[in-house]
C-alpha cells in the first residue's frame, strides 16, 4: 500500500466531523488509542476548534515511529471511534480515496488463515479485518451463548447456562458418556470453558465501552481461536433431555 497523504486525510476528516464530533470525545478516543501526545500543527484555514483537534491528532500519528500496517489500523481506529453512525460511510470513503481502506476492509490473510469454525468466521471476520477487534470479539462470543441456548432448549444465559447445561450430573449437553474419570473431567473442562469465556470475554465487552477495554490483534485471534474450539465442541455434543 503507498504512503497515504495523511495531511490531506486530516484536513478532510477535521471537515466531515466538525459539525458532529465533540472535543471531549476526540479527546477520550485519542487518550484510549494513543501512547503519545498530541503537537500543534498550525493551519489558518481551519477554523472549527474540534476539526483542528482531528487534524492535530492524525498529523501527530503521522510523525510516529512504528510500521505502517500499525499506523493505518490505528488511523482507522481513531476516525471510525469519533464519528457518529450517520457519516461513519462519508468518513470510510474518504480514508478510502486516500487508500488507507481497501473497500472499505483490510487484509484478511491473519484471519482466514486461521481456519476458524465457520460461525466464528461468519460472525467476526468483516469486523477483524476492519480493525474492529473488540466488536469482533464480542459477536463471537454472543453467537456462541446463542448457539448453546437453542442446542441446549434453555432459556438462562451466560455464565449460568453455561455451567447448568454442560455438567455431568444434570446438564443436557455431552461429549462424554461421563462414565470415567476421564470423561467427567473433559466434560466438565468444556463446562469451565464456556462459562470462563461468558465471564472474561463476554461480560466486559458487553458492558465496558471499547475504548476502555481495547484488545489487541493478537489477543482476537487468540480468543476467536478459543471460541472456535468451543463451538466444535457443541457440534459434536449429544442432546440429553433430563
Amino acid at each position: 500500500m503507498n504512503q497515504p497523504n495523511y495531511r490531506l486525510i486530516a484536513v478532510k476528516i477535521g471537515d466531515a466531523l466538525k459539525y458532529d464530533a465533540t472535543v471531549n470525545e476526540v479527546g477520550r478516543v485519542a487518550g484510549a488509542l494513543f501512547r503519545f501526545p498530541k503537537e500543534e500543527f498550525p493551519n489558518e484555514s481551519i477554523t472549527s476548534l474540534r476539526a483542528k483537534l482531528v487534524h492535530d491528532w492524525i498529523l501527530t500519528l503521522a510523525k510516529q515511529q512504528m510500521n505502517a500496517e500499525e499506523r493505518f489500523k490505528l488511523l482507522v481506529r481513531f476516525c471510525q471511534s469519533i464519528t457518529p453512525d450517520k457519516l461513519k460511510p462519508d468518513v470510510d470513503q474518504i480514508l478510502r480515496s486516500e487508500g488507507v481502506l481497501r473497500g472499505g476492509l483490510e487484509d484478511d490473510s491473519d484471519f482466514s488463515g486461521r481456519g476458524f469454525h465457520p460461525e466464528v468466521f461468519k460472525h467476526s471476520r468483516k469486523l477483524f479485518i476492519q480493525g474492529n477487534y473488540f466488536h469482533a470479539v464480542f459477536e463471537a462470543a454472543k453467537a456462541y451463548n446463542k448457539a448453546v441456548k437453542e442446542k441446549a432448549k434453555n432459556a438462562k444465559d451466560g455464565e449460568a447456562l453455561m455451567l447448568e447445561v454442560w455438567g455431568c450430573e444434570k446438564g443436557v449437553l455431552k461429549v462424554t458418556r461421563c462414565a470415567s474419570e476421564t470423561d467427567h473431567n473433559v466434560q466438565d473442562g468444556i463446562k469451565f470453558l464456556s462459562a470462563g469465556l461468558m465471564r472474561a470475554i463476554r461480560n466486559p465487552t458487553a458492558h465496558e465501552p471499547a475504548i476502555d477495554w481495547p484488545i489487541t490483534k493478537e489477543d482476537a485471534l487468540d480468543i476467536l481461536s478459543f471460541i472456535s474450539f468451543l463451538y466444535r465442541q457443541l457440534d459434536k455434543a449429544a442432546y440429553f433431555k433430563t
